[in-house]
């Protein structure tokens, strides 16, 4: 196989992918305003979105590092234990279709965040940016880090090219393709990483039970007799992590903080034309997304079988086995529908995470909405517009170089994964959610199922001269209930695992904290 697909064969699959890509992106990138960039002008059919969500959702990293979990004796998601977090994942979503994203539309936010400063005050809307932009980066960074690892050892390492310079290249890639247009261009791209990355999957399992000659009867049979599929684990509730309800209350919640309190996730839904589409959107992609990841499982549990039969040593880094068998002994269909693959479920999910990071960098933290009014609501019309001209040049520049920035950090979060990190990084990527989202859930969930309100409380830390640092007490709090989750998590490991119920600790320190700096108003009304 190694004969046949060579890095250079690779390289022309990559250049005519990219290509399509930016041919694209120049179609539909042509004359977009700020409102295009960030929702798309409100006018994406809701099918489309549906679809193209399934890549974002995805990533490379559960079209490498779920199937490599399968095979697992111990740790996180062995077997088909995975399908326990999705099925967790469907209660969350529909939290979403019919409390969050009805709330969304009623208040006609471009950034969700905007709710917090409405229901909770200034700088619970600046904190709860802050951490999605801060778990959203290092999250999105994560999910590409597995891409360039891969593509780098397989492929740009033949060529004596450096890690350093092929994550350049990979993240200019990326850039080019999505400064322009953002979202308008985004929604449409990803609609066809997605199919790209489907058929990846499908025609390595076809491929694989066919060397295996299992047919449709004898499939389900030999996965269950290798000892692979089991599903749901019931017993050790304390220790195991993978326990049924740790996994599926921990799969709801992520949903919830992943997707409904996430930017980038629900920058897409608000694209849609109105609520009742945005929800179909969200009932139709439940149904992709369980159809998926059961197609991923299958495909991680065929991947081992295959390597026992054959005996392929399994990689210690279980992230490998899937391209070690595409490129290795599939042949070049097979190895030319890997790549496509990989490189489509990465770059669907890292592209809409540039997009989501600008847009709330730009709306949140330089006011992109607020500036754009004109100071003097009684000026003459042509003089508004006059300064809706120049605000528009003025913030596409600003926007170019927020984007242009996002970029760079993730330049240096990969490369600093590539000499620390290991393991399988979907473990990696739900730790880093549990302590970073964690903090959105409990501002969100204390906003919409409380009608108290907080003190506007200032933390004074001593400096010199009788100088003080002034901290919000809401940042300070959110700050530190990561920090004492880590602790909690750290000293009751003995006794009892939390696997990735960390987000809930977290969320209920922080609404704890909420509940003592809230105070009632007697004519408080539940208006959000």
């Amino acid at each position: 196989m190694a004969e046949q697909l060579t890095p250079a064969l690779v390289l022309v699959v990559l250049f005519l992918y990219f290509a399509m890509l930016v041919v694209i992106a120049f179609i539909t990138g042509r004359n977009v305003n700020n409102e295009g960039f960030f929702l798309a002008n409100k006018k994406v059919p809701w099918y489309i979105v549906s679809y193209g969500m399934i890549g974002v959702s995805i990533s490379g990293v559960t079209f490498i590092s779920v199937p490599g979990t399968v095979g697992l004796e111990t740790g996180l998601n062995r077997g088909f234990g995975y399908m326990q977090v999705v099925l967790g994942y469907l209660l969350g979503y529909l939290f979403i279709a019919t409390v969050l994203m009805p709330l969304y539309y009623r208040l006609n936010l471009t950034s969700i965040y905007g709710y917090l400063e409405r229901r909770l005050g200034f700088w619970s809307y600046k904190t709860g940016a802050g951490f999605f932009i801060l778990s959203r980066t290092f999250g999105s960074a994560t999910r590409m880090f597995l891409a360039t690892v891969v593509l780098h050892s397989f492929v740009f390492q033949h060529f004596g090219i450096p890690y350093l310079i092929s994550v350049l290249i990979m993240m200019s890639l990326i850039y080019a393709y999505t400064f322009k247009g953002g979202l308008k261009t985004i929604i449409w791209t990803d609609m066809i990483m997605t199919t790209f990355f489907l058929v990846a999957v499908v025609w390595t399992v076809i491929t694989v039970a066919g060397t295996l000659n299992l047919s449709i009867d004898t499939f389900w049979p030999a996965i269950q007799k290798s000892g692979y599929g089991q599903i749901f684990f019931f017993d050790n509730f304390f220790s195991d992590p993978n326990h049924f309800v740790k996994q599926f209350v921990s799969g709801a919640l992520i949903a919830i903080v992943m997707t409904g309190m996430d930017q980038d996730l629900m920058q897409k839904n608000l694209a849609c034309k109105n609520i009742r589409e945005a929800q179909k959107n969200m009932f139709v992609f439940c149904i992709y997304l369980v159809l998926t990841n059961i197609a991923f499982l299958l495909l991680g549990a065929l991947l081992y079988m295959y390597a026992g039969n054959l005996g392929i040593a399994i990689p210690e880094r279980t992230d490998y086995l899937y391209p070690k068998i595409a490129f290795e002994h599939l042949g070049t269909i097979a190895g030319i529908f890997f790549i496509l693959g990989l490189i489509a479920s990465a770059y669907s999910s890292s592209d809409s995470a540039l997009t989501a990071l600008t847009t709330s960098f730009c709306v949140d933290f330089l006011d992109f909405e607020k500036n754009k009014q004109h100071p003097d609501p009684y000026a003459p019309e042509q003089e508004k517009l006059a300064h809706a001209e120049l605000t528009e040049t003025q913030q596409r520049r600003a926007r170019t170089i927020v984007h242009l920035s996002f970029a760079v950090v993730f330049i240096l979060i990969i490369l600093g994964l590539y000499y620390f990190s290991q393991g399988a990084v979907i473990s990696l990527i739900f730790k880093i959610a549990g302590y970073t989202y964690g903090p959105l859930l409990g501002l969100f969930t204390f906003g919409m199922f409380t009608r108290l309100k907080l003190h506007p409380w200032v933390l004074r830390i001593p400096r010199r001269k009788g100088r003080y640092w002034e901290i919000p007490a809401v940042t300070m709090l959110c700050i530190l209930a990561p920090m004492l989750t880590w602790l909690i998590e750290v000293n009751c490991r003995q006794w009892f695992d939390i696997g990735f119920l960390t987000i809930l600790v977290n969320g209920l320190l922080t609404f704890a904290g909420l509940w003592i700096m809230s105070y009632r108003e007697d004519s408080e009304t539940a208006e959000y």
